[in-house]
């Protein structure tokens, strides 16, 4: 079992990206080797082309990111809500959400926001809080209504459209508020809206409330020099949600109830998957999310299982193999975080043992890896730089 606290790091102060680099393929990139851990490469995400090798395959998410974020009015007190649109019900025209209001009760109704420049205008859509739900804890039930609307009510894509924000993690947030010059919220949610989605993202893939940030590093330009390498590209899809935030409370890691995601990947892309590695070429997964789809898939494929989509829980602990992973580029993440956990094992071999301390061989070189990073000023989590881990 991992403990928990071992995942856990000092970031110093103002180390938080709040914007991505410019040009995104600028972003610091550091190299580590699994067989020779101690050994660091500081080069940029531009250098991946010449990092990796004619024949291998990058991973990639398509996922788009909604805007998720909303906010609004109670029209029984005035008071201000945040929320954070997670799905749709059953029923189309019920979401689950993330709301944070004070003395939340059924019936109360919410008039959603449209923000901009000029201020915060009331839109033609309300939604009514229905009921509390357990998973996840603090998210509701909400009826959606909109004005002289009966029984054609707009998606909540379409409805997010008009009123929602871009669903920045609350560190990015926290943080702009104590730069000088910041930008208005609104002014900044223009920028972020093209900033946090993925060069990958496709319009009908739309159902994240995060990026998969890994893939926020990729450009055109970057995208080219790749092919040009001889290096190929397998598309998948996993919508990333909420729970990604979410740190570990358990004190073992396996005693996290990690969150369900929907993830998808065709046929196609199994078959890319098997011939690059059988002909001795690398399966590079671009981000965590890529690596959860791959390994959900690898065992249903063995068993010829070729289902399009499924509901994916898996979580990659140290001692946990890795069927179709070869390669990984990913940012620094969170401390006390499933993605540090991912990232820790497969910096070890399955049959590693521990360390005398008890910690995991993975663990403890990911933890040198995110110190070299820090003394080096590199910059941590969503926007900021990444590291490739290579064999």
């Amino acid at each position: 079992m991992l403990a928990t606290k071992a995942l856990d790091y000092d970031l110093p102060p103002g180390r938080i990206a709040t914007h991505p680099a410019e040009p995104r393929d600028a972003a610091r990139l550091l190299v580590i080797r699994r067989g020779d851990p101690g050994l660091f490469e500081h080069c940029t995400i531009g250098d991946l082309p010449s990092l990796l090798s004619p024949g291998d395959r990058i991973i990639c998410n398509t996922t788009r990111v909604l805007p998720a974020r909303f906010r609004g009015i109670r029209e029984d007190t005035g008071g201000k809500v945040e929320g954070l649109y997670l799905e749709a019900d059953s029923d189309p025209r019920v979401w689950l959400a993330m709301v944070k209001s004070r003395r939340h009760k059924p019936g109360t109704i919410i008039r959603l926001l449209i923000s901009s420049t000029t201020g915060n205008a009331p839109s033609p859509f309300a939604l009514e809080m229905l009921e509390p739900v357990d998973d996840p804890p603090g998210a509701w039930r909400l009826r959606l209504h909109a004005e002289g609307s009966a029984s054609t009510l707009p998606d909540a894509p379409a409805v997010l459209e008009v009123v929602g924000l871009t669903p920045l993690p609350p560190y990015i947030l926290a943080a702009r508020k104590a730069e000088p010059d910041a930008l208005s919220p609104a002014a900044a949610d223009c920028a972020d809206r093209e900033h946090y989605q993925t060069v990958f993202a496709r319009a009908n893939q739309t159902g994240s409330v995060a990026a998969p940030t890994a893939g926020l590093h990729f450009t055109p330009r970057l995208l080219t020099s790749l092919t040009t390498r001889g290096i190929n590209r397998t598309d998948v899809t996993l919508h990333v949600g909420a729970g990604t935030f979410k740190p570990v409370e358990t004190e073992a890691v396996e005693d996290h109830p990690i969150h369900a995601e929907w993830c998808s990947m065709s046929t196609r892309a199994i078959s890319e998957i098997r011939t690059t590695r059988r002909a001795g070429h690398r399966v590079v997964a671009i981000g965590t999310t890529s690596v959860r789809t791959i390994e959900s898939y690898a065992p249903l494929a063995s068993q010829a299982d070729t289902r399009d989509h499924l509901s994916t829980r898996l979580m990659l602990t140290p001692g946990c193999s890795f069927a179709w992973t070869d390669a990984l580029l990913t940012n620094f993440h969170l401390p006390r975080s499933t993605l540090m956990a991912l990232v820790g094992a497969f910096l070890q071999s399955p049959d590693e043992p521990p360390r005398p301390d008890g910690t995991p061989p993975g663990i403890a070189r990911l933890k040198a890896a995110y110190r070299e990073a820090i003394d080096r000023d590199y910059r941590f989590y969503s926007y900021g730089d990444a590291m490739l881990i290579l064999e």
